[in-house]
């Protein structure tokens, strides 16, 4: 038997809670009636740690679920990454939701700075806002708003692949016998 061939014990793999996508995007009419204008968190961001931003599960200041890790304007939107801290009930709760496809939407809350009325549109335009949080939800007022990607490591599929390595080395132990 040769001694390169040992048990493989599976101790602990953790949802990493890692979440991706665009909490705002520019030039479309939300179902409120607005649209965010390029440019528009630049201010409130300037200056500020991602981390500074809530992150919420729907809009609700008692839920707070994780943090957001980076967060920047791109020319469509408002680029977002995060982690939902899967330790907590709630983030747990929500977590389930994002990478089950339920809550796939993200929504700001913000104060509004400077806005201007466009009749033709019958919208209000979003010239600059104060960005004070952004909510993980099942449906947002901006359908383009929405988490890309929701990373995890699958427990399942890591214990099956680790009671696959434990079979094989077994019949290679038993073969050598």
């Amino acid at each position: 038997m040769t001694d390169s061939l040992f048990p493989i014990e599976l101790k602990a793999v953790s949802e990493t809670g890692e979440i991706e996508g665009y909490a705002s995007t520019f030039g479309n009419r939300d179902l409120v009636g607005d649209i965010v204008q390029p440019g528009a968190f630049t201010k409130s961001l300037k200056g500020r740690a991602a981390t500074d931003v809530l992150m919420l599960w729907g809009h609700d200041h008692r839920r707070l679920i994780g943090v957001w890790t980076d967060i920047a304007e791109d020319t469509i939107g408002l680029r977002v990454k995060g982690r939902i801290m899967t330790e907590t009930r709630d983030g747990a709760e929500a977590f389930a939701f994002a990478r089950a496809g339920a809550a796939r939407s993200l929504s700001i809350g913000y104060r509004t700075i400077r806005s201007r009325q466009d009749r033709e549109r019958k919208a209000r335009l979003l010239d600059e806002v104060d960005l004070g949080e952004i909510s993980l939800l099942p449906t947002g007022a901006n359908p383009r708003a929405r988490v890309e990607r929701v990373k995890s490591h699958c427990p399942d599929h890591a214990r099956r692949l680790v009671a696959q390595l434990n079979a094989a080395a077994a019949a290679l132990r038993a073969g050598e016998a």
